[in-house]
């Protein structure tokens, strides 16, 4: 070995080495490789030369020795240091090889991790609007409307209990964010148990003839037996009563059934001192409805608990005695046709022809004819439950839209509350699937609520409202109301806030009937047409009492539906009806849908505040036909014109502050919002009690500080300056200019932004 080191040496350098190499073992190290810095010893060779001149030169023998021995030494330590190199390369690379499986493991994870996390990509409309359609396409609405109308029952009911449990328990199976109950003890109306309502005739003798037991019945109706002539009222609306003049006085009246709620007739009836209403619904509105069929409804003016007028009915024992205004005084039952052309036979005079009624009927009772009314309904305290569930927004959870709808009824219920408790609970389900499996993320939260005692005046949703009227308005920004949302086919109508106008229209284009498969945006003039939301809408009370923006649409046909409160509105009836009922049911669920998600999905809120303009200048123009009378009293409109000036200039600078903000930044956006959902709310009049006048709303409610109430005021001092009230009227005009002054600085935003012209 060691002649095969000393041989390759000689050839690497030619012979016998003339100096020897030495090897500097100082590893520089470079990640992970290393490498060893070899110098040739120059210097060491010369300083030996110089050396072996100048010395005396030893002998020849020790020298070969000596260079033997140091190029053996040499050769051991080559030897040596590469054996431990070569086991170091070989450690390193164990090292780099476990580090790199490694760093291949934790890859692998993240990759796999990865592909588990949905996308954060953000949905656009357009992905929105098919993913809610295909969700939509897969759903049978009509096996779930015809389980419902199977069980719904009376408010309070052990039906409507049951009822209230199982919509709880599918809000949970859809795995919503939050599902939970709110309980009220309430009083409702129900008929006596001994002794039965009744219509009789009296005859000359006071020998009665009973016309009728009625099965139907009317809630909240005085519980009293009144006699007296019988008078023809037609709908029994306002004109309808103005035209009878001073007959009605001392009179039972009779009515139609339609047109307005049963609690606006009796209303006009009794201003009109009418002693009692008996309701029917004739053939030539109703066609299709047997002749002995009767019905029922309830004649609160008024929503809500009456016996808690203005606030909620938690626990009556906490609560001091008291009822609503809107209860009436006089007895009111509702009877069938055929009891009601029995009661012709005993009148006279037939009824005008501009009434398009029957022909057997007839306006005044004879002179030896009286009729006898006796209703023997009673009150009765009992508990409900309204059920919620909630899907949170993912940015703005504490601002929330509200989707309802009625889930008790008189009867099976199938048109009034089985389409929209059956539409709520597939919804819910629909944008469940959406937020869970599909990326959908709204920003803020869809609240889905199922109401009891609607039947009764929209008890359940209003002793919500009353229970949290201090923060809802600060947090619910619209209310979508489901009930009775499927009438007929041929006609779509709705009754809203003018803040959601815009929002209608886009849908109404966006949504095709399902039959003509046209847009429902067929009338460019359709806003002229929004009827004006009634009292026996749940709608109602958000709008009117919490200044929540609302909706409620519905399709129908040109007649009103014939079967709603009786004991005919069946599953079997409404399909007979509406034969493309699972249809039309989808398209309303796609109109619905469409609403939450433009409300709840976009950054800016999507709520037309400059529409209140039009309303505003439609008052004042209404005003201005009467502004020599408004002279005569001393009284200017001045300042009418400034504060409606500067609505228009608040709302003309929140749209610029919504064209400079940075939609990005989450807390300019919220502010503008906060500013937007406040509109409504600011048309609550400040002026008056919520007890005492809970519709406070100027443009929607009701009560002598509406406009509409000061228009009708001011006209009486043309048509009956008796009855016009001017002092009324000067209050009325000071505090509708100032509650819209208040709006407009609302509107304005901070205190120092206000900039008005008072």
């Amino acid at each position: 070995m060691m002649d095969q080191a000393r041989s390759a040496i000689s050839n690497l350098f030619g012979g016998e080495p003339l100096s020897y190499t030495r090897f500097s073992l100082a590893r520089q190290v470079d990640g992970d490789n290393s490498h060893v810095e070899m110098k040739l010893a120059v210097d060491e060779e010369e300083n030996a030369d110089n050396n072996m001149k100048a010395s005396v030169r030893k002998p020849r023998k020790l020298n070969g020795r000596l260079c033997f021995g140091t190029i053996a030494v040499i050769i051991f330590f080559l030897i040596g240091f590469m054996i431990g190199y070569l086991g170091y390369c070989k450690r390193t690379e164990q090292k780099d090889c476990v580090r790199l499986a490694e760093t291949e493991t934790v890859n692998s994870e993240i990759i796999n991790t990865e592909q588990d996390i949905p996308k954060s990509s953000r949905l656009y409309w357009a992905d929105l609007k098919k993913l809610l359609s295909e969700k939509l396409d897969a759903i049978e609405f009509t096996d779930t409307i015809e389980q419902l109308s199977q069980t719904s029952g009376e408010a309070g009911s052990q039906k409507d209990e049951n009822l209230a449990y199982y919509i709880e328990d599918q809000f949970r199976d859809f795995k919503l964010s939050k599902v939970w109950r709110d309980e009220h003890y309430v009083k409702i109306q129900v008929k006596g148990g001994v002794a039965q309502n009744s219509v009789a005739i009296v005859n000359a003798n006071s020998d009665l003839d009973q016309v009728e037991n009625p099965e139907g019945y009317v809630a909240y109706s005085k519980a009293a037996k009144v006699t007296g002539k019988l008078l023809h009222a037609n709908f029994g609306t306002k004109k309808d009563f103005e035209d009878l003049n001073n007959a009605v006085n001392g009179s039972l009246v009779i009515v139609r059934a339609g047109e307005i709620t049963f609690a606006e007739k009796v209303a006009n009836a009794q201003s009109f001192n009418a002693i009692g209403v008996l309701i029917y619904m004739d053939q030539t509105k109703f066609p299709i409805v047997n002749a002995d069929f009767s019905f029922f409804g309830h004649a609160h003016l008024g929503t809500g608990d009456p016996y808690t007028p203005g606030f909620p009915s938690f626990n009556h024992t906490q609560f001091p005695p008291s009822q609503s205004s809107g209860l009436p005084s006089i007895p009111v039952q509702t009877i069938s046709r055929k009891a009601a052309e029995k009661l012709f036979q005993a009148m006279e005079g037939n009824c005008p022809p501009d009434w398009k009624t029957d022909s057997s009927c007839r306006l005044r009772s004879v002179q030896d004819k009286n009729v006898e009314l006796s209703v023997n309904n009673v009150l009765k305290e009992t508990r409900i439950l309204n059920i919620f569930g909630v899907i949170k927004g993912f940015e703005e959870p504490d601002r929330y839209i509200v989707v309802g709808a009625q889930r008790d009824a008189w009867g099976s219920g199938a048109a009034k509350s089985s389409v929209g408790t059956g539409l709520l609970l597939k919804l819910a389900q629909a944008f469940s699937n959406m937020v869970s499996r599909d990326g959908f993320k709204p920003s803020r939260s869809i609240i889905f609520a199922s109401w009891s005692a609607g039947d009764f005046g929209a008890v359940g949703a209003t002793e919500w409202l009353e229970g949290y009227l201090s923060s809802l308005h600060l947090k619910a920004f619209t209310y979508i109301n489901l009930d009775k949302v499927v009438l007929g086919t041929s006609n779509f109508k709705v009754s809203a806030s003018p803040l959601l106008y815009t929002l209608i229209e886009k849908t109404m284009q966006d949504v095709k009937h399902p039959i003509d498969g046209r847009p429902l945006y067929r009338d460019s003039n359709w806003i002229n047409k929004v009827e004006k939301l009634s009292l026996d809408n749940a709608a109602f009370p958000f709008l009117a009492y919490s200044g929540i923006p609302a909706v409620s649409f519905w399709f129908c046909e040109d007649k009103e539906y014939p079967y709603l409160g009786t004991n005919l509105d069946t599953y079997e009836k409404l399909i007979q009806q509406v034969p493309q009922l699972n249809k039309m049911v989808r398209a309303a669920a796609e109109v619905a849908g469409q609403f939450i998600i433009k409300l709840t999905h976009e950054i800016e809120l999507n709520l037309d505040y400059d529409m209140y303009n039009n309303k505003i200048l439609s008052f004042v123009k209404d005003l201005n036909q009467y502004r020599a009378d408004i002279r005569a009293m001393g009284l200017s409109l001045q300042w009418l014109y400034s504060a409606r000036g500067d609505f228009f200039r608040a709302t003309s600078r929140l749209t610029t502050d919504i064209h400079n903000a940075e939609k990005t930044n989450r807390f300019v956006m919220r502010e503008i919002n906060d500013r937007i959902m406040k509109v409504e709310y600011h048309f609550l009049s400040p002026y008056v009690s919520p007890r005492e006048s809970p519709f406070r709303h100027i443009f929607w409610g009701s009560g002598s500080h509406t406009l509409s109430a000061l228009v009708d005021n001011l006209m009486l001092r043309q048509k009956n300056s008796s009855a016009f009230n001017e002092t009324l009227f000067r209050n009325q005009l000071a505090l509708a200019t100032w509650t819209i002054q208040g709006v407009a600085n609302a509107l304005s935003g901070d205190i120092w932004d206000i900039d008005n012209e008072f």
